[in-house]
């Protein structure tokens, strides 16, 4: 008497955990309470090779600043540095963006330039110039130093607002002499 008893025990814990696991099943497509999970969008991974102009060697310690760009506005910024290769990569950039890069090394020009984020990866390599020599106003362009005075014998005149230009064709007007008395 105690067999059959086990058995009909057994046949009712089966049936039960059979319930409650189709209980459970069914539970899942209830809508769930908490924080809703929002998949990130897709990124590419870009990777920048800072490299010296003259030589090709790599910067070591450049500042990479990557500054995503919203239409024209700028809407933050990511700052790398370079490892001794002249590396680093950054892989949060979302594709189809457009982001501002800007690379600051000691000794260098600073360079700047917005690139299309249109590919999952992306390698950029760029050369550094070191700085050119300053524009002046007392320079002219082929070296020479501008004292400000003209190198003809009689000076340029230009003409006050609202006075018609002389022409060129009509000859200098000759310094008034003093008159004697």
């Amino acid at each position: 008497m105690n067999q059959p008893f086990r058995i009909r025990l057994i046949a009712l814990v089966a049936i039960s955990c059979l319930a409650v696991g189709t209980l459970a099943a069914g539970g899942q497509d209830a809508p769930k309470r908490g924080r809703k999970y929002k998949a990130p969008p897709p990124a590419a991974r870009i990777e920048v090779t800072v490299l010296r102009d003259v030589n090709g060697k790599p910067i070591e310690n450049a500042a990479v600043v990557f500054h995503p760009m919203e239409g024209e506005k700028d809407t933050g910024n990511m700052e790398l540095k370079t490892n001794e290769d002249g590396k680093t990569i950054i892989d949060v950039l979302q594709l189809g963006s457009t982001v501002r890069m800007q690379i600051i090394a000691k000794g260098f020009q600073t360079y700047g330039e917005d690139y299309k984020v249109d590919k999952p990866e992306m390698a950029i390599e760029i050369k550094m110039k070191r700085p050119g020599a300053q524009y002046s106003v007392y320079k002219n362009q082929d070296g020479t130093v501008d004292t400000g005075k003209s190198s003809d014998a009689t000076p340029a005149a230009t003409p006050a607002a609202g006075e018609a230009k002389p022409d060129a064709k009509q000859p200098d007007p000759q310094p008034s002499q003093p008159q004697s008395k």
